[in-house]
């Protein structure tokens, strides 16, 4: 649940802390006291695109800040440690987004940074938005079997992802036919260019690294005598004459003759300069061997040059290097063998498409006997759910339709929610027959089915109950209240009907000191609350009469709560 939210030089609003509890939260206020500012600011909070348009004028940034508390097990915490974001499931959950006047975003989560599509990932199970204009995705039929899929999530997700599978293969396979029927005359005029790189390639039987073992022969070859040279004059110096090791042996022989006189001193040197002459002597015999092994071979060294020279013009057509050409080689290989063999691989790969297929229709066909089955489900449930919101004798039908040839990502169903909102008319579609106040309700209806299977913990209404009044108003505020019992349930609303249900009650208002104008907000008291409820009722003036009243409403809706 959310504990806790700071807002900082948001639009209108200067300064707000604001705590929380659990249950139905309302938030009223005139029109244009900034009671959408809340909800933006949990939007934000949630993941949502800010802009500099937000940052109140004269400030250099705004800030929100959000406290929650979530239970362990919720799916928040995997995507969390997905994001590589380090948090305790015991513990709070703190997320806090800033906006600067030049519209640039920051965002953390328990002082960690994360970027917006992270955080609109971890935002999506932390609260469920429903602004004023959603309810308008219920009039777009693209968007039922997404409404439907999701509603029966762990009876249809295995299968769906099966299907997707599928469908993946078969697209590919089939890319691979038209590409195959489409580039077949281009690839007969490359047929003779294509044989000529693959012989000339394939003649200079060239072997993955050779340019490089070949340079480097090359440049001992050419550089034979003056390698034997040095090292033949290194061997002498070490070895032969006065100097070099016969002059070192000598030295440690007279070493070696005064060492007992002071060994202190005398013995560690002796044993330095012994160790120096083993060394040498061993370097010596390794200079010896390198110059009896080194090779003059002026007919290996010619044919070296001329393979390079072959290489290096294999490399001007083909590839930097020899490891290059051969990848130049193994593919235009593939392209020739394909030109060669085009009707056998056309014919195999058609079948394979047909295959594919078959057994992607196979899997949509499964796939919608599934969702067949979730159907009745879902339209059984609204149905209970809009009786609850004095929609009694209200028909829903979720109208799946299957077209075995219109395979698309999401199978071959085309989902249609149909309606009949009065006796005797038949079930058609929600945007011809519905009426704000009925569309309000069902998707209130939905969004009361989903709080039970989608585990966010705050649902947001901004203004659901628009177009409704009297009894249904009434239904609406018990429905939400209702729904509190299992998240926490904040609503934007003008209705008396609707605020006297509240658990938690704040009012918006504007006030101007000097010459800004800042939004303040109230948490109401009981006292407030009726004084509150008086000016929903009566308007400008708050009568004793309208006072009674708004005490009488809160009255009623303590009892119906206590007894729902």
């Amino acid at each position: 649940m959310l504990l806790e939210m700071t807002i900082r030089n948001l639009a209108v609003i200067e300064s707000v802390h604001l705590n929380f509890r659990k249950g139905f939260h309302v938030l009223t206020g005139e029109t244009g006291a900034g009671k959408s500012i809340i909800i933006d600011a949990l939007t934000l909070i949630a993941g949502g695109r800010g802009s500099a348009d937000l940052v109140r004028y004269g400030s250099d940034k705004a800030f929100i800040e959000a406290l929650y508390q979530i239970e362990e097990g919720h799916p928040v915490w995997n995507s969390l440690e997905q994001l590589g974001i380090e948090a305790d499931s015991e513990g709070h959950l703190i997320v806090r987004r800033e906006i600067t006047a030049q519209g640039k975003s920051t965002s953390r989560i328990n002082g960690q940074l994360i970027n917006l599509s992270g955080l609109k990932e971890v935002g999506q199970w932390l609260a469920n938005i429903h602004g004023q204009h959603e309810h308008q995705s219920l009039f777009q039929v693209e968007e039922h079997i997404g409404w439907l899929d999701t509603f029966g999530e762990e009876e249809i997700e295995s299968a769906k992802n099966e299907y997707q599978a599928a469908f993946q293969e078969y697209t590919e396979i089939r890319k691979s036919v038209r590409d195959l029927e489409e580039t077949s005359k281009k690839s007969l005029q490359m047929l003779d260019l294509y044989r000529f790189q693959v012989e000339e390639i394939t003649s200079a039987q060239l072997k993955s690294g050779e340019d490089e073992l070949l340079f480097e022969e090359k440049r001992k070859l050419a550089n034979a005598e003056k390698l034997y040279q040095h090292a033949a004059d290194a061997y002498d110096l070490l070895y032969t004459g006065n100097k070099g090791l016969d002059a070192i042996r000598k030295a440690i022989q007279k070493l070696e003759d005064i060492a007992n006189l002071d060994p202190d001193k005398l013995k560690a040197m002796v044993e330095q300069a012994q160790g120096a002459y083993y060394q040498l002597e061993d370097s010596a015999y390794q200079i010896r061997d390198y110059r009896d092994e080194i090779e003059f071979n002026p007919a290996r060294l010619d044919y070296i040059e001329q393979r390079l020279d072959t290489i290096a013009t294999l490399r001007r057509k083909y590839g930097e290097n020899v490891d290059d050409i051969l990848v130049y080689l193994d593919k235009v290989t593939r392209e020739l063998d394909l030109i060669e063999n085009k009707d056998e691989k056309l014919q195999e790969l058609q079948k394979k498409e047909q295959q594919a297929l078959q057994h992607a229709r196979q899997l949509a066909q499964s796939l919608s006997d599934r969702r067949q089955s979730v159907a009745e489900r879902l339209a059984h449930e609204i149905v209970v759910e809009l009786r609850e919101l004095h929609m009694e004798k209200t028909q829903f039908k979720v109208q799946i339709t299957y077209r075995e040839d219109h395979l698309t990502t999401e199978g071959a169903d085309e989902v249609e929610f149909l309606i009949s909102a009065n006796p005797g008319e038949p079930l058609r579609s929600m945007s011809k027959i519905a009426s704000g106040g009925e569309i309000s309700r069902i998707m209130l209806a939905l969004k009361s089915i989903f709080a039970r299977v989608d585990q966010i913990p705050v649902l947001v209404f901004d203004e659901v109950d628009t177009g409704v009044s009297g009894r249904a108003a009434q239904a609406i505020a018990e429905k939400m209240s209702k729904l509190s019992r299992s998240c926490q349930v904040f609503s934007i609303t003008h209705l008396p009907q609707v605020a006297c249900m509240a658990d938690a009650h704040y009012r918006i208002h504007k006030e101007t000191v000097g010459e800004r104008t800042f939004t303040r907000v109230d948490d109401l008291t009981l006292e407030g609350r009726i004084h509150e409820l008086a000016r929903m009722l009566g308007g400008v003036e708050v009568t004793d009469k309208t006072l009674e009243h708004a005490q009488e409403m809160i009255d009623l809706a303590f009892d119906k709560k206590s007894r729902m």
